[in-house]
């Protein structure tokens, strides 16, 4: 079978330069990895022909050649259909293995970073790692979230070591290229046709090791410590607010920048109020008699005070009443939710002899007072008519 145009397997024009032949290698080299097909049977074999293209393509002598004889300017190179001409080794051959290796590693980090879970880095190592973000949970009660607090809290935290300024060498003196991987903080073994690349063991990808750790934080360079910080609780938070602190999460690694703080709020469920988003509920009990002759009551607000509610005559269970402007305040912007007062009717209990006589007797003469119930039974009547016929 002939083999593809170069060009064609990168989908690339022939006037291409050495920016979009590398682009184009790096997008299809993802694509088609066997790792990433394993349901496709004919992955490798593509993944493969992607990288015997780039490897002529890249090379601008060995583009050259191909530009002006095609394939059949590598004829007999290598033997095993293997590329010669322009940058032949000593001895006369190229190393496909080792070329191979050479093209596969410009995208190593592309295909694998997000797989191995590290940061990629240039020589030299990652000198410096911002710290960790820290997460603390802060319950509140409903009055605070109403008006707003500043909170004192402590935070269990790592905070740089004053002893050696975060370095982590005694003296604070400046760490050292790590010998294993010369500063890269990564190594990488020849396996076959591939290059296996892995963090450094010695120096755990730092890229610098301590000669003389420092004694206090072991060579850390941050020591364990509880940190006093003062927040501030905005009126109008509700539970799963987020509030960020810039730089007072976990010192960073060798000096680098610390980490963020998260204040995710937690409001307690109060006796009195249900909340929902910027109103407030509050489930108030009236008597039958008061319920039944209206009147006024009093009832609380959330920020200590006393509101009268007028009940009309006749209320039933689950009427509401709203109180406007009395619920919580906006978190963002400057309005305020209102209060439903909502009425539960209430049976009496623990009736005196006298309490019965005068209920049976207000239930003889009560025809009409109960219409709810009368349109109720009449419609069960008729239901009951309906089954028999």
């Amino acid at each position: 079978m002939a083999k593809r145009d170069f060009y064609e397997v990168l989908g690339v024009g022939r006037g291409a330069g050495a920016d979009e032949i590398k682009k184009a290698y790096r997008q299809k080299a993802k694509q088609l990895h066997p790792d990433r097909n394993t349901d496709n049977p004919q992955a490798e074999a593509q993944f493969k022909e992607v990288n015997e293209a780039y490897e002529v393509l890249k090379d601008p002598d060995k583009k050259a050649a191909y530009d002006r004889f095609g394939h059949a300017a590598f004829d007999g190179g290598m033997g095993n259909g293997g590329m010669g001409g322009a940058g032949r080794r000593p001895g006369g051959a190229y190393g496909q293995q080792g070329d191979f290796a050479s093209a596969f590693s410009d995208v190593f980090d592309d295909l694998f970073g997000d797989i191995m879970g590290g940061q990629r880095g240039g020589r030299g190592g990652q000198r410096a790692t911002r710290g960790a973000d820290l997460r603390y949970n802060l319950r509140v009660s409903l009055e605070d979230a109403h008006r707003g607090l500043q909170k004192s809290i402590t935070v269990p935290t790592a905070v740089q070591c004053a002893t050696c300024h975060g370095t982590g060498a005694e003296g604070g003196a400046e760490p050292v290229v790590c010998p294993t991987c010369s500063g890269m903080g990564k190594v990488r073994a020849q396996q076959g046709f591939f290059t296996i690349e892995r963090t450094c063991p010695t120096c755990s990808g730092a890229g610098q090791i301590v000669k003389n750790p420092c004694p206090v934080c072991h060579g850390a360079g941050r020591v364990e410590k509880d940190r006093q910080l003062s927040v501030n609780i905005p009126a109008g938070v509700e539970t799963g607010t987020r509030i960020r602190l810039g730089g007072e999460g976990e010192a960073g690694l060798r000096g680098g920048p610390a980490g963020d703080l998260y204040i995710f709020i937690e409001v307690e469920d109060h006796p009195l109020f249900q909340r929902e988003g910027e109103n407030l509920f509050c489930r108030v009990p009236v008597s039958m008699a008061a319920a039944a002759l209206g009147g006024d009551i009093e009832v609380p607000t959330i920020d200590g005070g006393r509101s009268r509610v007028k009940v009309p005559a006749g209320s039933q269970s689950g009427k509401q009443m709203r109180l406007r402007g009395k619920g919580m305040p906006a978190l963002r912007g400057n309005g305020r939710g209102d209060m439903y007062i909502e009425l539960a009717v209430e049976t009496p209990v623990n009736l005196t002899g006298k309490q019965r006589e005068l209920l049976r007797e207000f239930e003889r003469l009560g025809d009409d007072n109960n219409p709810e119930s009368s349109g109720f039974f009449n419609k069960v009547k008729t239901f009951w008519d309906g089954m028999k016929g």
